[in-house]
């Protein structure tokens, strides 16, 4: 017999995962109950939000208010392919785009509901762009002024521009 309260892997999609609240759930690709995905835990993996759709590894534990995830190991951004690309982006080599450095920044502000931010690289006082589709195609949901990051940036029409956002604890392990 299983002990179900045992730390265990588990695969799945993220259902949503609300920053404000603190929480969402995950749906495990075995099936079974939603699992909890607490604000800490995400934390702990260096990231304060994470895009609804957004694959999963976690470790998993039984508690008496059912299953939570304890420990996340890997996000995959959601898949989207019924999104347009974005005009700046979409004429360049994907191959290029992930061979930019990693810049290390700092949010200035972003809004969900206006779907664009901007942040600071570090020792630069010139904004970089960062809109909703880039941040969502990174794996995240929102960003939190003043929320440490890794940028990878291109010179946009409109000035520069984010291509891409991770925690920064992932912009150091290289990812």
């Amino acid at each position: 017999m299983k002990d179900e309260s045992c730390p265990r892997p588990l695969s799945g999609r993220v259902k949503w995962f609300d920053p404000a609240k603190g929480f969402g759930f995950v749906v495990a690709d075995e099936g079974g109950p939603d699992i909890l995905l607490h604000a800490n835990v995400l934390r702990n993996f260096g990231q304060s939000s994470v895009a609804d759709g957004a694959g999963v590894e976690i470790i998993v534990q039984e508690t008496p208010r059912g299953v939570q995830a304890v420990e996340v190991v890997r996000i995959k951004p959601p898949e989207t392919h019924d999104a347009p690309p974005m005009e700046d982006v979409a004429a360049l080599d994907p191959e290029v785009l992930n061979a930019l450095p990693l810049e290390p920044a700092r949010v200035k502000w972003f809004d969900k509901a206006k779907g664009f931010g901007f942040a600071n690289i570090f020792g630069l006082a010139e904004d970089i762009f960062v809109h909703i589709e880039v941040v969502r195609r990174s794996g995240l949901a929102d960003l939190q002024p003043g929320e440490a990051v890794g940028l990878r940036v291109v010179e946009g029409r409109r000035g520069k521009m984010a291509t891409q956002v991770c925690s920064w604890e992932m912009a150091l392990k290289g990812e």
